[in-house]
């Protein structure tokens, strides 16, 4: 982050097995302009903490037990949408890989104020591109979604049509043809009903997309 940058004021996280390393890692974070709202040390109670608090980015420490921390980054990742950055003492590339595995986005094997702010700060920023790609995939496949719904009802309207109306039609010029006038009035009848049924049902679909009624009276409105 540049100089010129306001810092962000952040509501963290932190877990650790150990509450001494807690109590060092909040003094950290106060100390950084950041807000300390939970901290916790069970793994049986930190996806309720997480849930309740949301928290804008999580803090997991590597305490006496290894796999201890990384059920404390899978209950986390688990109950929020928030990055979680692990702190270790030294570098265990087995264990970084394995909590890789369970969605920690990032670690530092430093806990100095100036690294961590570091971290976080590269880890946000990551974050945020993350959540705009996301988004815009998200955005895409709406759009998708929609485009194939579009074209599923239009091959429904041009089937009904069909089987509806030009085969009824088409019945009716038989009819016709044979000099069965009682037929060739039913056919018709029964091609106009199910053209008004196919039309009345176009239009409560466009009137549910918000296109208003006079819209629809003027476009449909035979050229002067």
């Amino acid at each position: 982050m540049s100089e010129s940058e306001p810092q962000q004021h952040l509501r963290v996280l932190i877990a650790n097995q150990r509450s001494d390393r807690l109590a060092l890692l909040a003094t950290v974070v106060d100390g950084l302009g950041h807000e300390v709202i939970a901290s916790e040390i069970r793994v049986e109670e930190v996806a309720a903490v997480t849930a309740r608090e949301r928290p804008d980015v999580a803090l997991v420490g590597l305490g006496e037990s290894s796999q201890h921390a990384l059920e404390l980054i899978s209950e986390i990742v688990r109950s929020a949408f928030c990055p979680v950055i692990a702190l270790l003492e030294a570098y265990d590339a087995r264990w970084i890989d394995a909590a890789a595995e369970r969605g920690v986005y990032a670690y530092i094997v430093d806990s100095r104020p100036e690294e961590l702010q570091s971290a976080i700060d590269i880890t946000l920023r990551r974050f945020a591109e993350f959540q705009e790609v996301n988004g815009a995939f998200e955005q895409r496949n709406a759009e998708l979604a929609r485009e194939a719904a579009a074209t599923l009802a239009r091959q429904r309207q041009l089937l009904e049509i069909h089987d509806g109306v030009v085969q009824q039609l088409a019945i009716a010029h038989m009819a016709l043809a044979l000099e069965r006038p009682d037929d060739t009035r039913a056919s018709i009848e029964a091609a106009l009903e199910n053209a008004r049924a196919v039309v009345s049902r176009s239009l409560e679909e466009l009137r549910a997309e918000g296109v208003p009624l006079a819209t629809l009276l003027e476009d449909a409105a035979p050229s002067p």
